[in-house]
């Protein structure tokens, strides 16, 4: 086999550098983002987490599990609920037209739902979804790199750190008492990094926490769709 140079081996490595930092094109390699909303204490929940983990394994889907809180009082409190993702989930049904959150609901690029539990639907609205086509994203070190783009209002750009790992839980009480239910790409962390206005930008990360991935979105305020997405 051919090895190239030294000299031409440094031209190669400072090409794959400079590729390896600059923005994908968005439309080209982003994910549709799917976003199921779940508990651990709704006894309808477990065929949507089985679908989420289907979906997981497709390379053009980015599939995040949200644990709501909402359905802890009825004996079993979700053990990955957090506010913050029922907040999430709250913000997203007026501009989706629902009347108020339910479960399971799955949410595809913030712009269309459908109920999670229901594969054959969740396949057709991802057949239907658009690519994204807002700025391209790029992670570099510790940091997202955000491209310019023609959009003439801001966006938000959310931080997501996600198991990939398939987890097993078992339930002691509540609807789901004595089973032991699957779940993937758990959501563990949700925050806001800032606006994006249209300009190239970048964003400091949070250190790293093992075994969790990251992701980054940027969209429209209060429910808004999803402009674009990156997974490490």
């Amino acid at each position: 086999m051919d090895k190239p140079g030294r000299i031409g081996g440094s031209i190669l490595m400072s090409l794959l550098t400079a590729v390896a930092a600059t923005p994908v094109a968005a439309a080209d390699l982003q994910p549709k983002v799917v976003e199921l909303f779940t508990s651990q204490g709704c006894s309808s929940c477990p065929p949507a987490n089985a679908n989420l983990i289907k979906m997981s394994n497709r390379k053009d889907v980015l599939a995040l599990s949200f644990s709501v809180t909402y359905w802890d009082y009825l004996g079993w409190k979700d053990t990955y609920g957090k506010p913050e993702f029922t907040e999430r989930q709250v913000t997203y049904e007026p501009a989706l037209k629902q009347t108020g959150p339910f479960t399971p609901q799955m949410v595809v690029n913030g712009a269309s739902t459908v109920v999670g539990n229901d594969l054959s639907e969740v396949e057709k609205l991802l057949a239907q979804a658009a690519p994204l086509k807002g700025p391209a994203l790029a992670f570099s070190g510790d940091h997202i790199e955000i491209g310019a783009g023609a959009e003439h209002a801001n966006a938000d750009v959310w931080l997501v750190r996600y198991d990939p790992q398939v987890e097993a839980v078992p339930i002691a009480r509540g609807e789901n008492g004595g089973a032991t239910l699957q779940h993937t790409h758990v959501v563990r962390r949700l925050d806001r990094l800032g606006t994006w206005d249209g300009s190239k930008t970048s964003f400091s990360l949070p250190n790293k926490v093992a075994g969790l991935k990251t992701a980054v979105l940027v969209q429209r305020p209060e429910g808004g769709p999803i402009l674009s997405a990156i997974t490490d």
